[in-house]
């Protein structure tokens, strides 16, 4: 059966090529997961280090697990069981050209894959701890950056107020040892802009250090970590740490997917542990445990009531720059402890999950009515049961879970493929006010799964070669106040996204979003806050075209119309061209981005991902009216050795300043410069 599989594939075929640019689909992921968390820093840089290394040391999918599949966050659980149950069935692949044969396989998702993926016949063997300590990949990154014109963070220390101790510039220095995905160490140590650098509060250098090692196993023991790591469990409603797409182009994209454990050495300084982790499995069961000792930054107070301080927030920037900061630095202890037992079969799974934490101190937040239900205290408690089956066509996944005063969460999901070109799935969840999570991350409006009732559904539809349509409507409420909403309320998200591809060379995208969201509304009338729904509407087109094998162009346009208070129409307009060049000869690339923006208000703000430096990523906010040009250079000084230079800069029309508070620039113009060196051995 193979040969003829392999040869008609051949024939029909594939209009695959490699792409030069990021994973389809990431760039709009990446706005998605900006816009809900505008204070998002691109500090977890894990999955983009796994790409690239991946780009290098292929994955086999000859010998490629679920969990390998999974890693990839490309594929959703149907497609992976398919192609399970195909390689099961039939054997060992012959040839990339095969992977069309395996049902839900379409052309666009081999396409995604094609830069990490590799089919050969190779023997598996047992790597011994030789092989693993020597034949491995030293890597050393090091990256500075810095925004050239002076904020009045640096400019005031003379004047009494508060003021950035540090210099402008951020830094970031990595050292990692890598063998596979058998064996990885290192150290990462960051800085940021207004932090000091071997003085102050940072005596020994660096503001953030990391250490870690990660190891996997073939027998009793699957996987060990020690010193930074993350820890993923469920569907994310008590714990899951590392970066998880949600809405997005991909309607399919609901389910989390991710391995227990894995290594951190990103320089984020919150969503991670630090101790120690093991996995164990026999047959069947698997089984992780973990602990985690940790300091956090907090605002500490003393009360008359209590004998010691309470901390009424827990800061999770990683900033210290100010006197304020710097007070509030390392001065809270989080012990937390858990871990997870599942059973596993091909077609099914279930799994328990519990996490503990203790604090060093009370934690009590701000008395406002939407914190009425928030945690306090020194310890907490969750517990869940996540589970999964798949029959045919069907895939059911979901988790539910309760906290240390036994109030409920449940979210649950189904994929089904309806027909070869149609795809459909729905979420539902439901998570009681009283619920709190601290280190949850599900698939969720808010930003932490609480005080949240949602159904999602979404369509995949391929109705013939060329195009691709995505689908979903998500409608939500929420039964308790929320942070600037002071009424119960709820809320609609709509999206439709038609991608269209001419030739292998082109692919046009278009896509219609709006969003239907609560918010206070200051009244004149009554002293109290009025609850309204804002609306936002999106249209975007984008055009992606490869020129030649050396050159290609990305164009873009987005309109966008907000209107809320008083029924105010606000409009913004973003439209960008970016030019990419990438010679046969590899130690030279370049792209550039020429870019228009225009908004009524920050209310009709736009949101463009950037290309950037290796294993950097940025997703700017615009407003106002300005242009934007940024240009990127790599160049591989050595075969081993390559440094990338950023240079952007904004310019905007009718403003004699930028920004607000310590960070506000006197001028029309913004420009920063990122250089980023890489050796490995």
């Amino acid at each position: 059966m193979k040969c003829p599989l392999a040869i008609i594939g051949m024939f029909l075929c594939l209009d695959v090529y490699a792409q030069t640019q990021p994973v389809a689909g990431m760039e709009q992921q990446m706005e998605n997961i900006t816009e809900q968390n505008e204070d998002m820093e691109a500090t977890d840089d894990s999955w983009m280090q796994q790409m690239e290394y991946l780009k290098k040391s292929p994955l086999n999918l000859n010998t490629a697990n679920v969990e390998d599949l999974e890693s990839l966050q490309i594929l959703n659980p149907l497609q992976i069981e398919n192609f399970i149950s195909y390689r099961k069935l039939l054997g060992k692949l012959i040839s990339i050209y095969e992977l069309q044969a395996v049902p839900e396989w379409d052309i666009p998702t081999i396409q995604k894959l094609l830069s990490y993926i590799t089919i050969t016949n190779a023997i598996t063997v047992i790597e011994d701890f030789k092989n693993r300590l020597k034949k491995g990949t030293h890597s050393i990154v090091m990256r500075y950056s810095r925004t050239l014109e002076q904020s009045d963070g640096y400019s005031s220390k003379d004047s009494g107020q508060s003021f950035y101790a540090g210099d402008p510039s951020r830094m970031m220095m990595r050292y990692k040892y890598q063998y596979k995905n058998l064996l990885q160490y290192g150290v990462t140590a960051a800085k940021d802009a207004g932090e000091t650098f071997f003085k102050g509060s940072s005596k020994y250098g660096f503001d953030f250090y990391s250490f870690h090692l990660f190891a996997k196993g073939t027998g009793l023991i699957k996987s060990v970590a020690l010193g930074d790591y993350t820890v993923n469990m469920g569907q994310g409603l008590i714990y899951w740490q590392g970066l998880s797409f949600g809405k997005g182009g991909d309607a399919a994209n609901i389910k989390r997917q991710s391995a227990v454990l894995k290594p951190y050495n990103a320089a984020g300084s919150y969503y991670f542990n630090r101790g120690a982790a093991v996995t164990v499995g026999i047959n069947h069961w698997q089984a992780t445990g973990f602990i985690s000792i940790r300091k956090l930054d907090a605002n500490l107070t003393s009360t008359d009531t209590l004998s010691e301080d309470i901390a009424s927030s827990i800061h999770i920037s990683g900033y210290h720059r100010t006197p304020a900061e710097i007070e509030d630095k390392s001065n809270l202890q989080l012990t937390s402890y858990g871990g997870n037992i599942k059973y596993a079969t091909n077609k099914w799974q279930i799994g328990i999950n519990a996490v503990r934490y203790q604090f060093s101190s009370v934690i009590q937040k701000k008395e406002v009515p939407y914190n009425l239900y928030a945690f306090s205290g020194k310890n907490w408690l969750n517990y869940s049961t996540d589970y999964s089956f798949s029959y045919r066509n069907i895939h059911f996944f979901g988790e539910t879970a309760v906290d240390k005063n036994n109030n409920m969460a449940t979210l649950n999901g189904l994929l089904v493929s309806a027909d070869r070109k149609v795809d459909i799935m729905f979420l539902y969840r439901n998570i009681s006010a009283k619920f709190q999570s601290l280190s949850g991350n599900a698939f969720t409006v808010n930003t932490l799964p609480t005080n949240e009732r949602g159904l999602y559904a979404g369509i995949n539809m391929r109705p013939v070669y060329k195009i691709r349509i995505d689908a979903y409507t998500d409608l939500f409420s929420f039964a308790w106040l929320k942070y600037r909403v002071d009424a119960p309320s709820r809320g609609q998200e709509y999206f439709l996204q038609c991608t269209y591809m001419p030739s292998k060379q082109a692919e046009v995208s278009t896509r219609f979003r709006s969003i239907n969201k609560p918010l206070n509304h200051k009244s004149t009338d009554n002293a109290l806050n009025e609850v309204i729904n804002f609306t936002n509407r999106s249209w975007r087109t984008q055009i992606n075209y490869q020129l030649n094998p050396a050159w290609s162009i990305r164009q873009r346009f987005e309109l966008l119309w907000y209107s809320g208070e008083n029924d105010n129409q606000e409009k913004g307009f973003l439209g960008f061209f970016d030019v990419f060049f990438k010679p046969k000869i590899n130690s030279f690339s370049i792209n550039a981005r020429l870019q228009y923006f225009e908004s009524d208000s920050y209310n009709s703000r736009l949101y463009a991902y950037e290309n950037d430096v290796l294993y950097y990523y940025a997703v700017p906010v615009f407003y106002d009216k300005g242009v934007r040009y940024y240009l990127n250079l790599k160049y591989s000084i050595l075969k081993s050795v390559s440094i990338w230079i950023k240079w952007g800069q904004s310019i905007y029309n009718n403003k004699t300043s930028i920004g607000s508070g310590l960070d506000e620039i006197t001028g029309n113009t913004k420009s920063e410069i990122r250089v980023l060196l890489s050796a490995n051995f």
